[in-house]
């Protein structure tokens, strides 16, 4: 029986609210189970120097954890002197997914940043992060739509994600910390709403596992981001 009494092919709860940072173009507050996560999206008159003169925009992605996200308190990067190195791999993925729902010639030069700070973790804060962030960026090209400072929509389709993972040889969806903790295989999936991975992190902690488990897990994470796919939808609509 897991934790919260989930069958094995269940997301934890989920909602996502948005409009909660009134000066960002896009926000929204993801919460799936204990992990909660602020996503905003700020548009920027600029682009990357790499991107100069290209006519194309830019999407990126930062990513943190709040000091007491975590039982005990996580030193702040400033005070390090750095950033977190697991921080820069998360908001790497972030970025890398984000940018996949959309089309940077329709963008035009300027750049959409995705700030995704962690305000309680307990699991998939990364997928969470992916869910939420693709919700604050389709508000904020939804403004440059409504403005008419595009020539068309540069919002190609739809982004989430969610982790799988096996225990004791059994395929579970959305882990918690309690089960990715003590899981034999960790997996988080990237896809977009037709089924189409963008990106799978996966990694075997115990025993390796088979070519038909990975399909098994697949299918549940593909199952479960058409699910999120839906609440993006409403949200946004909201």
């Amino acid at each position: 029986m897991r934790p919260d009494q989930r069958s094995p092919s269940d997301l934890r709860k989920v909602s996502i609210e948005t409009g909660v940072m009134p000066y960002a173009e896009g926000s929204a507050l993801i919460s799936m189970g204990d992990t909660r996560v602020l996503c905003a999206a700020s548009i920027e008159e600029r682009v990357p120097p790499f991107m100069k003169g290209s006519g194309k925009g830019w999407v990126t992605a930062e990513y943190a954890m709040l000091p007491r996200s975590t039982l005990t308190r996580k030193e702040r990067d400033a005070r390090k002197g750095r950033i977190d190195g697991r921080a820069q791999e998360i908001q790497r993925l972030v970025g890398r997914s984000l940018r996949a729902a959309v089309d940077m010639a329709l963008l035009g030069e300027r750049m959409i940043t995705v700030d995704c700070d962690v305000l309680q973790a307990d699991g998939g804060t990364r997928t969470a992060a992916i869910t939420g962030g693709y919700v604050a960026l389709a508000l904020a090209i939804g403004r440059l739509v409504e403005s008419a400072v595009v020539s068309g929509n540069p919002l190609i389709r739809e982004v989430a994600a969610v982790s799988v993972g096996l225990i004791s040889g059994e395929v579970l969806l959305d882990l918690c910390y309690r089960e990715d903790s003590v899981a034999d295989t960790d997996l988080n999936c990237v896809a977009t709403s037709d089924g189409n991975f963008i990106e799978i992190q996966g990694t075997a902690e115990g025993a390796p596992f088979t070519r038909g488990q990975l399909e098994e897990m697949l299918d549940m994470a593909n199952a479960g981001i058409a699910t999120l796919n839906s609440l993006q939808k409403a949200a946004i609509a909201r």
